[in-house]
């Protein structure tokens, strides 16, 4: 399993992309703060479409703004930052998460930090993390998720089963609410509150979570990133899976849904001096 620490640095940082909370209306004036701050500090602004409607701005598609900016800045909370890093992984541009939420696992500066924060980024006072995701596909559809890919049953009642297979050998039969293909990111996520074990982000590793197995032996399970792992249902009302809480797709009968590393990888931009370990530590009250 391998640690993907880097020590990459961007050749310039100019031009910066927009993007915030869909819907967030009420956070109008925090949004125009925060923007203030960014353009105080000299850089070019450029605002997603939908984005630049909540603050009355003009935007551009999200997809052009991730092929003309250096970064992108995310403003709302770890899951629009999951939200940006699946829709712009292909285009490989670094994101820096500004929290305006709950949790902040991801998005871990907070408005009063940006305007040193853009100041370091200035000087190359700055980390980016790469973080492995992952892909599935099924016939001729093909998804990726930054936290997880959960396989679960149609209707609340009853149980799902799911053949389970890596590298194309049978390894096990899961019976009961479902399961999680979930990455070292994620593990902190769905992953986390099933029983499954918390993995360093910067590993690329798949952790595999049965949610309420219908049997004590079955157990999470950790596995190199290298393998490809295949699911299927042999259920008639079929299955879904669900791509980090936000996508759905409906599984039919004994279709086969593969899930391997994503070609992409999100990058994350961070403080130099940020210790996952101390996040950790404040996010679950460990020690307190």
């Amino acid at each position: 399993m391998k640690n993907m620490q880097s020590n990459e640095q961007l050749d310039k940082i100019e031009k910066i992309g927009i993007v915030v909370k869909p819907s967030s209306f009420d956070l109008k004036d925090i949004y125009l703060d925060i923007i203030k701050d960014i353009q105080n500090a000299g850089f070019e602004l450029i605002y997603e479409l939908n984005s630049a409607k909540i603050i009355n701005k003009d935007g551009i598609e999200f997809d052009t703004l991730c092929q003309i900016c250096d970064i992108i800045i995310c403003l709302g909370g770890d899951g629009t930052l999951i939200s940006v890093s699946r829709r712009s992984c292909k285009y490989d541009i670094p994101i820096l998460g500004v929290n305006l939420g709950t949790l902040g696992f991801l998005t871990d500066i907070m408005p009063k930090e940006l305007p040193q924060f853009l100041q370091n980024l200035k000087s190359k006072q700055y980390r980016i993390d790469s973080r492995m995701m992952i892909e599935a596909s099924a016939n001729l559809n093909s998804f990726v998720a930054f936290n997880d890919f959960v396989v679960t049953r149609k209707n609340i009642n009853g149980i799902v089963r799911i053949n389970a297979k890596i590298d194309g050998k049978q390894f096990n039969s899961y019976h009961g609410d479902g399961l999680i293909i979930s990455t070292p990111t994620g593990s902190t996520a769905y992953n986390l509150s099933t029983g499954g074990p918390v993995v360093y982000p910067l590993t690329d590793a798949f952790i595999v979570t049965p949610i309420s197995p219908h049997s004590l032996t079955q157990r999470p399970l950790v596995l190199p990133g290298n393998f490809e792992i295949e699911l299927s249902t042999p259920d008639k009302q079929g299955a879904v899976i669900i791509m980090d809480g936000q996508d759905i797709y409906n599984i039919e009968q004994n279709e086969v849904i593969k899930i391997k590393v994503a070609s992409h990888r999100a990058r994350l931009l961070h403080r130099v001096e940020r210790n996952y370990f101390e996040v950790l530590n404040k996010k679950l009250h460990w020690g307190h």
